[in-house]
């Protein structure tokens, strides 16, 4: 028996899958499925992306603040201004004589009052010459009244006729001229006294000097600068507007402005007058405004800056300033129709209220709901619902 060979022993077993294989080939199949995912960054491929994407979405709930209704409204509007301060009232003193300037007695910045005494000129030669005016008018009066005893002798003997008519009309000629001579003589004197006066140089306004032109020892003539003088209690400003906007301004409209050191203080103006033709170079119109400056805190020569308040326009359709988009310079809105977003040209007027409104001059018609918040994802066709109490 143990010469015979069994021949299942001595054929080779059929191979089997060991456990540990099968463990290492679902091992391999996770970590090629793991770096496949990791190629992707983790995210489904693009297809399913695109499948999702293209599902519909649901309408934009929008709030009661994101919605506006073309409205009509009476704009208020501001008209930017700037120009020069100046005083109202100023003035040049000159001398009115020649002579040697003897003395200036006030300073630039100083206050004066009118006819308070400025300067003074050199009498010397004024006064000669007053003398002599004087003089000629005593002899003048004295050749008078030996005309007049001439005339009254003659008129006697004019009546008992010894002398002619000829010979009296002579004498009463005579006493004319010396009458007319005294009145020459008298009005000379007045001239020279008028001289005399304005050698005394007096103030013309009440104010603050801003320039003083000539010093004591200087020879003047007549009609030499010798102070500027301005009255800082009343000033004007000088703006110029553009001419379309001139019918919008009328007399007696108050101005707010600021000038340059004085950022926390508000001072105020109000128009005076208009200039009734436009300048030559720009084409626009120059406004007059007093300004009230009792204090003296404003000088001449500040610049100022301010806005003019305009009368309410006749109400117009007016939409929220925040309303309007532009797309390469071209303003729209987007108006609310039957659920969703619609894109509507429009024209534009005249911004107002500060800013926070705009004329629509063409567009939708008065009462149309438009988005008037800024949200991005909402564009032209996009599906919005609207609140009760904006839809009003």
């Amino acid at each position: 028996m143990s010469a015979v060979t069994d021949r299942r022993a001595a054929t080779p077993a059929r191979a089997r899958p060991k456990p540990w294989l099968w463990a290492t080939l679902a091992a391999v199949l996770l970590l090629a499925v793991g770096a496949g995912l990791a190629l992707r960054g983790g995210k489904p491929d693009a297809a399913a992306a695109d499948k999702d994407s293209k599902l519909p979405a649901g309408p934009m709930e929008l709030a009661a603040a994101d919605v506006a209704q073309i409205e009509q409204r009476a704009l208020t509007r501001r008209l930017p201004l700037s120009g020069t301060l100046r005083p109202l009232v100023q003035a040049s003193v000159k001398a009115r004589v020649a002579g040697d300037l003897l003395a200036v007695q006030v300073r630039e910045g100083q206050a004066v009052q009118k006819g308070e005494v400025l300067a003074r000129i050199d009498l010397r030669n004024l006064g000669a010459q007053f003398d002599a005016q004087r003089a000629t008018l005593d002899k003048a009066r004295a050749d008078l009244a030996l005309a007049r005893v001439n005339r009254d002798s003659n008129a006697r003997l004019l009546e008992q006729k010894f002398i002619s008519q000829n010979a009296f009309d002579a004498v009463q000629s005579a006493f004319d001229a010396a009458a007319a001579s005294v009145k020459v003589a008298e009005a000379q004197l007045r001239l020279a006294q008028v001289g005399v006066d304005d050698a005394v140089v007096r103030s013309p306004i009440d104010g603050v000097v801003s320039q003083r032109l000539a010093q004591p020892g200087e020879k003047v003539a007549a009609d030499t600068p010798l102070l500027a003088i301005v009255d800082l209690r009343r000033l004007e400003l000088e703006a110029p507007v553009p001419a379309s906007d001139v019918p919008a301004v009328k007399i007696g409209q108050p101005l707010r402005f600021t000038v340059d050191g004085y950022r926390e203080r508000t001072f105020e103006a109000v128009v005076e007058r208009i200039n009734p033709a436009t300048d030559a170079g720009t084409r626009a119109i120059r406004l007059y405004l007093s300004v009230d400056n009792a204090d003296g805190a404003l000088k001449g020569g500040m610049f100022a800056q301010g806005d003019l308040l305009l009368d309410p326009s006749a109400p117009v359709a007016t939409v929220p300033a925040a309303a309007v988009r532009s797309d390469a310079g071209v303003p729209y809105l987007l108006v609310i129709e039957n659920g969703h977003l619609r894109r509507r040209a429009v024209t534009l007027g005249i911004e107002a209220n500060d800013g926070a409104f705009v004329e629509l001059r063409d567009g939708p018609p008065v009462g149309t709901p438009v988005l008037a918040a800024r949200i991005d994802s909402l564009q032209d066709g996009a599906a919005v619902t609207v609140p009760a109490s904006a839809a009003r």
